[in-house]
């Protein structure tokens, strides 16, 4: 079957998994890595036989047959490589939360976004509390929502650490854009804990129609949609209905394709970001 040519840039941890979960789609070619200075994760994507540059977006979006770009650098850099790739007629996967372009949940928004350029993957904390809060709102409508993402110190390198402001920012925003919370607020800790722990979720939320039934059905429907792309997305504690306040956790277990199954917020966003490009080009090559 044919398939769609892939650039990464950014060749750290988040684009080396990138590219092993690329290298396992149906519709996408891994073709190009590209970073800045000629790192392990360029040499290792040389070692798979992958074509590589230092010279960052240029290097990628020189590619006339590079179709799909994931932009694993940071929300900075993505503000100046957005343009550059768009220009160059790329569409963006951005792993920073830049925000760019329009937020992107897979299970909740894709279908409505059409004729887009520029994908906001959100954050990982988004990816993995965004679906259950709107699964919370259809049910039983949201007037407040906050969550706390705890992730493993160790899976959260340089580039997480130094966009800690524009996570707690990009994620709540995405709560009341995607999610539907009329207020929201989000909250990330890194847990220093040794063995390292699975990254959990937990969403609070102030409801108007407290109707359990329908809140735990709903849950219970999305929970099941990540896991069609994400399969270590599982509750680890079902809905709590307590008067009009809901709580629920979720537990996030990565994939193993690069990083340690512990970086499980790593795992989610690069699934979810493979997902979309999955299903664009799905629709490309004509497949229903």
């Amino acid at each position: 079957m044919e398939k769609i040519k892939v650039g990464i840039i950014g060749p750290g941890n988040i684009g080396s998994d990138l590219m092993y979960k690329v290298m396992k789609s149906k519709y996408l070619q891994m073709y190009i890595m590209s970073g800045i200075v000629e790192s392990e994760g360029i040499k290792r994507a040389a070692g798979l036989g992958f074509k590589t540059a230092v010279t960052g977006v240029d290097a990628v979006a020189q590619e006339k047959d590079v179709v799909f770009v994931f932009d694993a650098t940071s929300a900075k850099a993505h503000l100046h490589n957005s343009p550059i790739l768009k220009a160059a007629g790329k569409i963006a996967l951005d792993m920073t939360p830049a925000a760019v372009g329009p937020y992107v949940v897979p299970c909740v928004n894709l279908d409505k976004l059409t004729d887009e350029v520029d994908f906001n993957m959100v954050t990982c904390g988004g990816q993995a509390t965004v679906p259950v809060m709107y699964a919370i709102n259809r049910a039983a409508d949201v007037e407040y929502g906050e969550i706390v993402s705890c992730i493993s110190s160790k899976s959260a390198g340089p580039g997480t650490r130094a966009n800690i402001d524009e996570f707690t920012e990009t994620t709540a925003k995405a709560l009341h854009v995607i999610g539907g919370a009329d207020r929201s607020k989000a909250i990330i800790v890194l847990n220093p804990a040794d063995p390292p722990l699975m990254m959990t979720n937990t969403i609070y939320a102030l409801v108007k129609n407290p109707d359990k039934k329908k809140i735990v059905e709903s849950v219970d429907e999305i929970i099941g949609e990540v896991q069609s792309y994400v399969p270590g997305y599982r509750l680890r504690v079902p809905p709590i209905v307590d008067g009009n306040k809901v709580t629920v956790i979720i537990e996030v277990e990565g994939a193993g394709d690069f990083l340690p199954s512990y970086s499980g917020n790593l795992d989610i966003i690069n699934q979810a970001a493979v997902a979309v490009a999955d299903k664009l080009a799905a629709n490309m090559l004509g497949v229903k």
